[in-house]
């Protein structure tokens, strides 16, 4: 029989108070089962009252009138409450309702109750996990006892009941391993379990683990559950050591060789291919002189051996090395001992930083051909000391060279590479270096006093290998040059004052044999020219007020410190440099053409032109008769400033001078018609020799029209009459 628990609150309440009085509530309970089957609708529970008079019962509240509407009622004669339907625990733990009484006879609430039906949870609810497949990656290395997953769930029925309240359980793991158990731990404060492993997990032996976990409540009458899928997936790491299985290539290098592959290694990995755990580091041992290095092949993981270092021969004949590979991933292992009931299990870990694990180590011995060595000189730069102008032939060192191949003997040719100016040869069986020209210190080949020739020698080796030294010859200076002026040419300004300008004497040689230096003129200069100072490098040459203005030409004598000399012509132009600030603008505007000089030259051409189409015309015309010319000496135009024509034609003997020559005239400046001043301004005047010749007077042609109107112009006018 289902047992019910009513609260009543009583209320009483005074009929004469005008003011509404503090409710009394008096506390009882009966309650509902959820989910109850019926049949409905079944009592609940009666409330009694005691009065001497007619009451009718009312119930409002939850349940009646409120949501959930409809599952109660109360009997208004008997004060009986009835339930007509089912209640959910999960939505209305608690009905709360008001109990009236009303007397009958006038209307008025006698009595007020508070009812509160509580509703007792049934086990209608099973426990749900957050999710319906929990999925974790885990490397194999982890340790046992570590969590691995959490999983979590919830129940709507009552947790302070048997029916709210569950518990975890591993179902199931596939596939099922002798390395590794899991379990599962139960959390109280959250309601959650934990999953760990007991041993070792071991990627090779399963990738995958598939966890089927349930959860249990703890019902009186029934137990409902529900499950998930845990996917623990196992990362591999090294727990696998690589091992070389072989080698290819030759084994054997040339000596001097570098960057040359040597041998490829092969090994085995049993971790995943392509993994930091598969992938391999090779290590060699053995080799001080760092000859070779060893790298890994990306794509096979083989291990490259390159010489990197050349070899000789003379030195190793082979090398000895050995060869270690380990992983990119340090290397772990974990092995089970002993397979307890209770708490973990009893299991060997080590690391390769912990368990002091070393490589097996590779030996491999590489063999060393020998090649024929170059020769090299001992020393390779050699230095001769010698004096300028000494006579060919002259030994000047020997170059011996080495060669410590064993396999050939030490016989060599001896030629030369590189001698600029040809002035040594070589002894190609001695080695020996002569002179073979007079060297001359003061060469363009010579760099500060040193000449550098290059030697090779070359052995008779297969292939012929070679060597090469240097010479470098120091060449003493001699007083061979003498010093010549800088400029041979000056510029001066005429001034009332005495002037200087700065002259500079050079010489090839190098002290002693050369400067200071001391200058000397030659000649009448006194008064006119001198040095001041006379001695040094550069020197100042002064001019005095007394020479005047036009080219002069001076005799320099300039000896060096030890007495060599040279005479050496300097021509200074004086001018006045009020006109132009040197003289040498003063000439150079002299023969500058400007565009009126270029437009007379173009006006002079058109005009020849002109004449030339005329004389055409009057060839064709009727011949004139022709002034025949008397035989007589050479005969010359001379043009005249005189107006009538003819009257100035002169002999050209009369402007030569016995024993000169026309070129040879003075120019001169006429003030006054018969008298002549010199003007030392004015510059020398050169006449080319004229190729004027007799025979040309016979050929004029028309022209000689024109030259008889200037010399004779009586017979003109005669035969124009005639």
């Amino acid at each position: 029989m289902t047992t019910y628990t009513v609260t009543l609150c009583l209320l009483l309440v005074s009929k004469n108070s005008l003011v509404r009085q503090k409710r009394a509530w008096i506390i009882d309970s009966f309650s509902i089962e959820e989910e109850s089957p019926g049949p409905f609708p079944y009592s609940l529970g009666v409330i009694e009252l005691e009065r001497n008079y007619l009451v009718n019962f009312l119930l409002h509240g939850s349940g009646v009138d409120e949501d959930p509407k409809d599952v109660l009622d109360i009997n208004k004669k008997t004060g009986e409450i009835l339930v007509y339907k089912k209640v959910d625990y999960e939505t209305f733990r608690f009905l709360r309702l008001r109990f009236e009484a009303v007397n009958v006879s006038n209307n008025e609430v006698d009595t007020r109750l508070g009812v509160e039906i509580k509703i007792r949870d049934i086990n209608d609810h099973t426990p749900k996990f957050q999710q319906q497949v929990y999925e974790r990656a885990v490397e194999e290395s982890i340790s046992q006892g570590e969590t691995l997953v959490t999983v979590f769930a919830s129940d709507a029925d009552d947790n302070s009941t048997p029916n709210g309240t569950f518990s975890f359980r591993i179902v199931s793991v596939s596939p099922e391993t002798k390395n590794a158990e899991f379990f599962i731990k139960n959390l109280e404060r959250v309601p959650s379990g934990t999953i760990s492993f007991k041993g070792c997990l071991d990627y090779e032996t399963a990738q995958k683990y598939s966890i089927l976990v349930e959860a249990k409540d703890h019902g009186d009458k029934v137990q409902l559950s529900s499950t998930t899928t845990v996917m623990v997936n196992i990362i591999d790491k090294n727990n696998h050591l690589p091992k070389i299985t072989g080698q290819t290539g030759s084994g054997s290098i040339k000596e001097r060789e570098s960057g040359i592959e040597v041998l490829r290694f092969q090994v085995t990995d049993k971790d995943s291919h392509g993994s930091p755990a598969w992938k391999a580091r090779y290590t060699i041992h053995g080799d001080k002189g760092k000859y070779f290095k060893i790298e890994t092949d990306p794509e096979t993981n083989e291990g490259i051996l390159t010489v990197q270092k050349p070899i000789d021969y003379e030195e190793f004949t082979e090398k000895n090395i050995s060869i270690g590979v380990e992983n990119e991933e340090p290397y772990f292992s974990c092995k089970i001992k002993n397979r307890v009931k209770t708490g973990l299990w009893d299991v060997e870990t080590s690391s390769k930083q912990g368990s002091g694990i070393k490589p097996k180590l590779y030996p491999v011995t590489i063999k060393v051909e020998d090649v024929n060595d170059p020769p090299f000189f001992k020393p390779i730069v050699k230095h001769a000391m010698v004096m300028e102008n000494s006579e060919v032939g002259l030994l000047l060192e020997t170059f011996t060279a080495i060669d410590l191949d064993g396999s050939y003997a030490n016989k060599f040719q001896y030629l030369k590479e590189s001698d600029p100016a040809d002035w040594v040869t070589v002894d190609s069986k001695t080695g020996q270096v002569f002179t073979a020209k007079v060297i001359d210190r003061e060469s363009p080949f010579v760099n500060d006093s040193t000449y550098t020739v290059t030697l090779s020698a070359v052995d008779y080796g297969e292939p012929p290998m070679t060597g090469t030294g240097t010479l470098i010859i120091h060449i003493k200076d001699q007083n061979d040059n003498v010093p010549v002026l800088s400029v041979n040419t000056l510029d001066m300004c005429l001034s009332d004052e005495p002037t200087r300008t700065n002259l500079t004497a050079i010489d090839p040689d190098i002290s002693p044999y050369s400067g200071p230096f001391h200058f000397e003129l030659i000649g009448d200069v006194e008064g006119k020219w001198r040095f001041d100072p006379s001695y040094g490098m550069t020197v100042d040459l002064i001019k005095d007020s007394t020479v005047y203005a036009g080219h002069h030409e001076l005799l320099v004598r300039v000896s060096d410190n030890q007495g060599h000399e040279s005479l050496q012509n300097l021509s200074v132009t004086v001018c006045d440099c009020s006109e132009t600030p040197t003289c040498h603008i003063r000439r150079s505007s002299t023969s500058k053409m400007g565009g009126g000089s270029i437009g007379i030259i173009i006006f002079a051409l058109l005009m020849l032109l002109a004449l030339m189409l005329l004389a055409i015309l009057i060839s064709c015309k009727e011949a004139k008769p022709v002034i025949l010319m008397e035989d007589g000496p050479e005969w010359h135009l001379l043009p005249s400033n005189t107006e009538t024509p003819g009257t100035d034609c002169e002999k050209l003997h009369i402007l030569r001078a016995p024993g000169e020559e026309l070129g040879d005239y003075a120019p001169h400046v006429y003030a006054e018609e018969g008298e002549s001043v010199a003007d030392a301004q004015l510059d020398v005047i050169s006449i080319p020799e004229s190729d004027f010749g007799p025979d040309k007077l016979k050929n004029l042609d028309h022209r000689f029209n024109t030259l008889a109107s200037i010399c004779r112009p009586h017979l003109i006018e005669a035969q124009t009459a005639s």
